[in-house]
C-alpha cells in the first residue's frame, strides 16, 4: 500500500486516518517518550484534570500541567526531566494540549503513534504504509510553532505523497537552522523560559536519543493509554476503587 502524509495543524482539524502520529514537542510527547525510556510501564492520557485524580491508585504516579506548572495535588509537572527515575509502574498525564489530542487520535485512527525530537528516528522507521497523519496539539486551540516544525522534519523524510499541509510544514521546518532555534522561537519556549523552564526546552530539542515509539494499546472514556511498540500488549484498565 502506498503511504501519504498529511499534517492536521490543530486536534480540530484531525480526520480518521490509518495512522496519526501525535505531536506536542513542548511537551507532552517528549515527557511520554522519556517516561517509558525511563522505565514506567505504559502511560495513561487523559482530557481533564478530574479523570485523572479519578484514576490514582498505588503504583501510578500523577503528571500534568496547567499554564505550564504543575496542577495541585499532582506528583509531577508535564517535564520530561521530572520522568527520570521512574515512581512508580505507570504515569497518569493530563495536560492542556498534548494529552487530549492523543484522546482525540485514538477515536479516529486505529494506530496513534506518539513523536518528539528525541525518538524521530525511531518514529521515522516505524510509520507504516497507508494513510498517515501527522496530528500537531496546538496551543490553547491555535497552531504552534515548534508542533508543526517536528512535523515538517517527519514529513520531508517519508517516503510519501505529501498533501498541501505537509508541504507547508516542511517549509517551515526548512526555516529554521535547527531543533533548538525553532523550539526556542515559538510562544511556547518562550512561555517555558518564562516560568523558569528553559532547560526542558534544551531537553525538548535533543534529537533520536531514543529508541522508543510509543503506540496505543488501549482507549476508553477520556482516556488513552500508549506503551512502548515493541512490548507486548498490556492488560486492561481497572480505575481505582
Amino acid at each position: 500500500m502506498p503511504r501519504t502524509v498529511d499534517v492536521a495543524f490543530l486536534p480540530a482539524a484531525a480526520r480518521p486516518a490509518d495512522v496519526t502520529v501525535v505531536i506536542d514537542v513542548l511537551r507532552a510527547t517528549t515527557t511520554i517518550v522519556q517516561a517509558i525510556e525511563a522505565g514506567y510501564r505504559r502511560v495513561i492520557c487523559v482530557d481533564t484534570l478530574e479523570r485523572a485524580r479519578a484514576l490514582a491508585a498505588p503504583g501510578r504516579v500523577l503528571a500534568g500541567e496547567r499554564r505550564c506548572v504543575r496542577p495541585p495535588g499532582f506528583d509531577l509537572g508535564n517535564s520530561p526531566v521530572e520522568t527520570v527515575p521512574p515512581r512508580g509502574d505507570e504515569l497518569v498525564l493530563a495536560t492542556t494540549n498534548g494529552a487530549p489530542a492523543i484522546v482525540r487520535a485514538a477515536a479516529l485512527s486505529p494506530i496513534v503513534v506518539i513523536a518528539c525530537l528525541r525518538n524521530l528516528d525511531a518514529v521515522i522507521e516505524a510509520v507504516p504504509a497507508g494513510d498517515v497523519q501527522l496530528l500537531c496539539a496546538g496551543t490553547d486551540g491555535r497552531p504552534s510553532l515548534e508542533d508543526c516544525y517536528v512535523a515538517g522534519r517527519i514529513a520531508a523524510r517519508l517516503d510519501a505523497r505529501r498533501s498541501d499541509s505537509a508541504l507547508i510544514a516542511c517549509a517551515v521546518a526548512r526555516a529554521y537552522a535547527g531543533a533548538r532555534e525553532a523550539l526556542a522561537a515559538g510562544a511556547g519556549g518562550n512561555a517555558l523560559a518564562a516560568v523558569g523552564l528553559g532547560s526542558d526546552v534544551a531537553w525538548c530539542a535533543e534529537e533520536s536519543v531514543v529508541a522508543v515509539v510509543p503506540t496505543l494499546c488501549e482507549t476508553g472514556d477520556g482516556v488513552a493509554i500508549v506503551h512502548d511498540g515493541n512490548r507486548s500488549s498490556m492488560p486492561s484498565l481497572k480505575k481505582a476503587g
